[in-house]
């Protein structure tokens, strides 16, 4: 799977910069506040480099050569938004995969991911992004930022209904799935799932398909986390429990201003997508990719 790496594109016209504007102000008018980490989640693994902190408000994930870590969401959820800052991975990064996903249960599992792929000093972040159905994934679709993720916090969403999910970055959508199983194509519907994150060593494949190492004179690795707000339908004894009236998600969809954003995400920032990419999928190309769609004026 070829990669293009080149830095990512600086905001050079004042349309772009307008319009990022104009979304902000109007995406984060209203926030509802975020969950303590000690009543939503779970530290499972990595012998103690998984720490909350600051009262529930923070977690820290760390990685060196003997382990990662990572946490869960104690709740299950069939359907929700989920909103999580994160502050990933600072310096030389290569090698290393910051993880934030939700997963069902199974060996014919449903799944929706972002994993940041660290790189070299100097060099941008991949933001890999996937979707798995009954265990089949093979959905990617990878991006740069338009901001170093490094830096500071940065939001980072989910919003899954039965019509679709979408992907957000600071409430920007970067990337929208539909269900689309009338033209025969999988959508993950049925299967509750669990947040998770994680930071492991993905050496292997994560930095230019291998071929940068991890330097682990520079471990121990740490990505953070906080204001975690999860908004779904939990999943309690085979059973889904949400209030309709208060989950306007479960309709949600983009709007055209949104719509102008994710064409212009993709068209920025977009560096691999799997429904363009015949040379992967010689038997013809996934169903979803082959539906028409109508295009906007």
């Amino acid at each position: 799977m070829a990669l293009l790496f080149s830095y990512s594109k600086n905001l050079t016209n004042y349309y772009s910069i307008i319009l990022l504007l104009i979304f902000t102000v109007g995406v984060w008018a209203g926030e509802a506040p975020a969950g303590n980490f000690y009543k939503e989640v779970d530290v499972t693994w990595g012998d103690g480099r998984g720490k909350i902190i600051e009262n529930g408000n923070l977690i820290t994930l760390s990685l060196d050569k003997a382990s990662g870590s990572g946490f869960q969401s104690k709740k299950q959820y069939l359907h929700g938004r989920f909103d999580m800052k994160i502050k990933l991975v600072p310096g030389n990064s290569a090698g290393t995969v910051t993880a934030y996903y939700l997963r069902s249960e199974g060996s014919s599992w449903d799944e929706i991911d972002f994993e940041f792929l660290g790189n070299v000093s100097g060099q941008p972040y991949v933001v890999h992004t996937n979707i798995y159905v009954g265990g089949q994934g093979n959905r990617e679709q990878q991006f740069y930022l338009w901001f170093d993720p490094t830096a500071d916090f940065h939001t980072y969403s989910f919003l899954w209904n039965p019509a679709r999910i979408l992907f957000y970055v600071d409430g920007r959508p970067i990337r929208e799935f539909k269900n689309m199983e009338a033209n025969g194509a999988p959508y993950p519907k049925k299967q509750p799932m669990r947040l998770y994150a994680s930071l492991w060593n993905g050496e292997d494949w994560a930095t230019r398909g291998g071929l940068i190492k991890t330097d682990w004179t520079k471990a121990p690795f740490t990505a953070s986390f906080r204001a975690y707000k999860p908004n779904g339908c939990v999943w309690t004894n085979a059973a889904s429990w949400c209030c309709q009236n208060s989950a306007p998600w479960l309709s949600e969809a983009l709007d055209s201003g949104n719509q102008k954003m994710l064409r212009w995400v993709q068209k920025n920032y977009m560096i691999y997508n799997y429904c363009t990419d015949e040379k992967r999928f010689p038997q013809g190309l996934p169903k979803e990719c082959t539906v028409p769609t109508t295009k906007p004026n």
